[in-house]
């Protein structure tokens, strides 16, 4: 497992979360916190996402919501976190250990009897492989050993980050793809510094 202070992260980012405008509302006006997400196919394991400095990506997010029929206004808030004790991806101390932890993993889904999770692409999603059940599991049960061993039981990483291509080429030929972002998973509300209403996204979904 990497050191702790080998994954300590002193910057403050700003995120960008994509949502209903009522949650949206509770967070500002009241200070009820954000809920966590749990999906068994979440990109970074539990935790509340954001996406670092692209509000555009969480418009286009909470209005896809919209269509869904799971968001009603769709609109953004924003967050300065500071990423504390990061797991990021974009770190070779990070992806290597999460290496090692799918040798663990497997380990234990073999003993269990139970069959390993696959990333898949879901409907209509061509070849970006939208559901991430197993690297949502491998980062769970990694991120989680980590809770136990380092954090005592308490949340040891308080931030994941990652980088993800996705998308098409941007243009013929190109090697940048259209959806390519940063994403942060905040698994401890407490590197959360505040959170705020931009203005260029407010009210658009009313």
């Amino acid at each position: 497992m990497p050191s702790p202070l080998a994954l300590l992260d002193h910057r403050v980012i700003v995120g960008f979360h994509g949502c209903d405008q009522a949650t949206a509302d509770r967070v500002l006006v009241t200070g009820e916190p954000m809920k966590p997400s749990s999906n068994r196919w979440d990109w970074l394991g539990e935790g509340i996402y954001f996406w670092e400095q692209n509000p555009e990506r969480a418009w286009a997010f909470a209005e896809e919501q919209r269509e869904r029929g799971k968001v009603k206004n769709p609109t953004v808030i924003g967050a300065f976190i500071h990423l504390g004790r990061c797991f990021d991806l974009t770190r070779s101390l990070a992806t290597s250990a999460l290496a090692d932890a799918y040798g663990g993993f497997r380990a234990v889904a073999e003993a269990l009897g139970n069959p390993l999770p696959s990333n898949r692409s879901g409907a209509g999603a061509g070849e970006d492989l939208l559901l991430r059940d197993l690297d949502c599991a491998v980062l769970n049960f990694h991120l989680r050993a980590a809770d136990r061993s380092e954090g005592g039981g308490s949340t040891f990483y308080q931030t994941v980050r990652g980088v993800f291509v996705e998308g098409v080429p941007a243009y013929p030929g190109a090697s940048i793809f259209t959806k390519t972002h940063t994403q942060v998973a905040v698994r401890d509300p407490s590197v959360i510094v505040g959170y705020f209403r931009p203005s260029r996204y407010t009210d658009l979904g009313a």
